[in-house]
C-alpha cells in the first residue's frame, strides 16, 4: 500500500523536545522533571493508570489535577517552593515560552503540498488545547487532529490508531506515525501502520521526503 497520510505527534515532534520543555519549566519554576513526574505518578496511582493518563484522557480537570500535583509535591518534597507554579493554568505556563519546531512545521506543509494528508495525533489535555494549537499554528492546514482527551483514547492504545485511520478514510498500511516515543511507534506498527521514531529533525525530514517521493506518482494521479 502506498503511503497516503503522515501523522505527526505534537509533544517532542512539533514542539521542542520533552527534555527542553522540562528544562525551561524548571528554569521558570524551580521544579525538576524528576519531581514533576514523581508527583504525576502519585496523582495517577489511585486511578491505576499511566502517569500522564488522568489528564490526557480527561479523567480529571486541570484544576483537579493541579490540586493533586500541589498535594503530591508537598508530601513528596516537604518544604518545596511551589510559589512559581501555576497549576490552574499549567498548559499556558508550560507552552507559552516555546515556539513550534520550524523544521517539522515546514515538513508538515511539504507533506500537504505533495498531495498526502498531513495530520496530528497527540496525547494531550482539554485545557491545553488553546496554547498548544496556537503554538503550532496548523489548524488551517491539518487534514485531521486526533487528540486523546477528546476521543478518550491515548497512544499506545491500538484503538486510537484504528480511530485515526478511519477518521480520514485511509487504511492502516497507508498511515505513518512520527513520534518521539518508541512504545508509540511499536504500537502503531502493531496496528498495521508504518512509524518513524523521531530522534532529530534532519533524519526525520530525510525519511519523510523519501516516503513523499515514493508516494508522489499516486498522489499526483489522484489530484488529476
Amino acid at each position: 500500500m502506498t503511503i497516503q497520510a503522515i501523522w505527526f505527534d505534537f509533544g517532542g515532534v512539533l514542539s521542542p523536545s520533552i527534555d527542553e520543555l522540562y528544562r525551561v519549566y524548571q528554569e521558570n519554576t524551580g521544579i525538576s522533571r524528576t519531581q514533576m513526574e514523581a508527583a504525576m505518578h502519585a496523582v495517577a496511582k489511585p486511578l491505576n493508570v499511566q502517569f500522564q493518563a488522568p489528564i490526557e484522557l480527561a479523567m480529571m480537570t486541570q484544576i483537579e489535577w493541579g490540586q493533586g500535583m500541589r498535594k503530591a509535591l508537598s508530601e513528596l518534597y516537604p518544604g518545596i517552593d511551589l510559589s512559581r507554579c501555576d497549576f490552574d493554568h499549567h498548559g499556558e505556563q508550560w507552552f507559552s515560552p516555546h515556539n513550534v519546531n520550524e523544521h517539522m512545521f515546514e515538513l508538515f506543509h511539504e507533506v500537504k503540498a505533495a498531495g498526502l494528508k498531513s495530520c496530528i495525533l497527540t496525547n494531550n489535555v482539554v485545557e491545553w488545547e488553546t496554547p498548544w494549537r496556537r503554538m503550532v499554528g496548523l489548524d488551517d492546514v491539518a487534514d485531521s487532529i486526533v487528540d486523546s482527551c477528546k476521543v478518550k483514547l491515548r497512544k499506545p492504545d491500538p484503538k486510537i490508531f484504528a480511530l485515526a485511520a478511519d477518521q480520514i478514510g485511509v487504511p492502516a498500511d497507508g498511515c505513518v506515525l512520527i513520534d518521539d516515543v518508541e512504545e508509540n511507534c511499536e504500537a502503531a506498527r502493531a496496528a498495521g501502520w508504518h512509524a518513524i521514531l523521531f530522534v532529530d529533525s534532519l533524519e526525520t525530514q530525510q525519511a519523510v521526503r523519501a516516503l513523499i517521493d515514493a508516494a508522489r506518482p499516486r498522489a499526483q494521479a489522484g489530484a488529476r
